[in-house]
């Protein structure tokens, strides 16, 4: 399949008609670029799964011809497949400083040291192959996530990888609301956009509207406060470590996964100076419990996390008593419902409070619920949309509101599906074969059998 000089070709290979294991090419012009490549979990559904990814094998037997991997943002649903999957593209990767510098090290601890890493400011136009690329701002729930404008000769795409609309993000620069609206000036043929919260009604809430309902809570604890969040959000961990400085407590990171990350925010600008020195974690369990205030990882049940061994009392650093409040700042994703529940259910037996964002306000999304989506299509005015990042009853929702606000062409395709876009629509060519890989204990990948990969696919229907 050689992508001819006058089409643009969109072909998902995954996270389409599911979340997480990103992994989308563009072809045009003889050649093809890919956007993001990641992974995802097996969960309590495939436990003898632990980590998996989209199978790149159609664009592996076309290396010669991928001109890039652009990466829109450093979650692991987008770049965690790179230390697995590079050797077999080999190709230049695109990305601005902090997506950058999460890939750097990524590559670097799996012994990758020719990659060639191309850091993109925000905003930045650049040429990969024939297409032409500009790095557009957001806001998520980690700095610098972007969507892309994907122009060619036969038009562009916007790409908007993960994104909301936040007034108040936290950390970062903010989504670049004059670039946006002004795309409906572009000769622009399509948008790809995230779906995952496009069966939420309203907008999503604003990362700087945290710091009140927290406060609170930390003002009526009376003994340690634990608080478990994703480790890249690093405005949650700002927010918190504000938080436990109007207390008058003492915080501290707990759980390596969360210590890299706040390394990284130092080292790339995220993490503010005027915020105190954090306490290393050896040293919280020698405080008085009233002035500890800790974040910790575990927030999605992972077994070998720090707050699945504070459950169990088997913590090096710290522990946990009777009448200790924990605070699950994130949403559950969906497949974890029963590890986030075992380790809930440990933590009552010690006696511990628990918070959930279902009890008060300690979370929200980086996503865009139904009247983001309104917004934005309303500002670039796209004449066709396809939805991804979603299962298919999220896509379906997408396709609806892009259908409510009179874009003229909403399609919902899956993985595999190459398409040709151009001005007058969205034509799906054929189907591709897609497949699974995982990672075995070993560190070799294998092949997902046939027969369970179509009962991953019915899981997630």
């Amino acid at each position: 399949m050689i992508p001819a000089y006058d089409e643009l070709l969109f072909l998902p290979l995954g996270g389409t008609g599911e979340i997480g294991m990103n992994l989308t090419l563009y072809g045009h012009d003889g050649a093809w670029i890919a956007v993001d490549l990641g992974i995802t979990f097996g969960g309590d559904d495939f436990p003898e799964h632990d980590v998996l990814m989209p199978d790149p094998a159609f664009i592996a037997a076309r290396r010669e011809r991928l001109a890039g991997i652009l990466l829109t943002h450093g979650h692991e649903d987008h770049i965690g497949a790179l230390p697995y999957l590079w050797k077999r593209l080999r190709c230049p990767i695109y990305a601005t400083p902090f997506t950058a510098a999460l890939a750097r090290t990524k590559l670097a601890r799996s012994g990758i040291d020719d990659a060639l890493l191309i850091e993109i400011a925000p905003g930045e136009r650049f040429q990969a192959g024939p297409f032409t690329v500009e790095y557009i701002a957001m806001t998520h729930s980690i700095p610098e996530p972007n969507a892309l404008l994907i122009g060619s000769s036969a038009g562009a795409v916007l790409h908007t990888g993960d994104w909301k609309l936040d007034d108040r993000p936290g950390v970062g620069r903010g989504y670049d609301h004059p670039r946006l609206f002004a795309l409906r000036r572009e000769p622009l043929i399509a948008m790809v956009c995230d779906s995952t919260n496009a069966i939420v009604p309203g907008r999503t809430g604003f990362e700087g509207d945290l710091y009140k309902p927290l406060l609170a809570l930390g003002e009526q604890a009376t003994g340690r406060i634990v608080v478990t969040a994703f480790a890249s959000n690093i405005a949650r961990l700002v927010t918190l470590a504000r938080v436990a400085r109007t207390l008058g407590r003492r915080f501290g990171v707990v759980g390596q996964a969360m210590e890299r990350m706040v390394a990284l925010a130092r080292a790339t600008g995220y993490w503010p100076d005027d915020l105190p020195d954090l306490l290393e974690a050896r040293h919280l369990g020698h405080l008085p419990r009233e002035e500890v205030f800790a974040a910790c990882t575990g927030s999605q049940g992972e077994p070998r996390s720090a707050l699945a061994r504070l459950s169990l009392d088997l913590h090096r650093d710290l522990l946990l008593d009777a009448g200790d409040t924990v605070i699950f700042s994130s949403r559950m994703i969906p497949g974890n419902e029963r590890a986030v529940e075992r380790i809930q259910q440990r933590l009552r037996s010690l006696g511990v409070r628990l918070v959930t964002d279902g009890e008060a306000a300690v979370h929200v999304s980086g996503h865009p619920a139904q009247d983001d989506l309104r917004l934005l299509y309303q500002w670039v005015q796209p004449s066709a949309v396809i939805p991804v990042h979603g299962t298919p009853r999220h896509l379906a929702a997408n396709a609806e509101i892009a259908a409510s606000c009179h874009v003229p062409n909403p399609r919902v395709v899956q993985n595999g599906d190459l398409c040709r876009l151009s001005r007058s629509g969205i034509q799906v060519l054929g189907q591709i074969e897609t497949g699974r890989l995982t990672l075995q204990p070993d560190g070799r990948l294998a092949s997902i059998p046939k027969d369970l990969l179509q009962k991953m696919r019915a899981t997630v229907h």
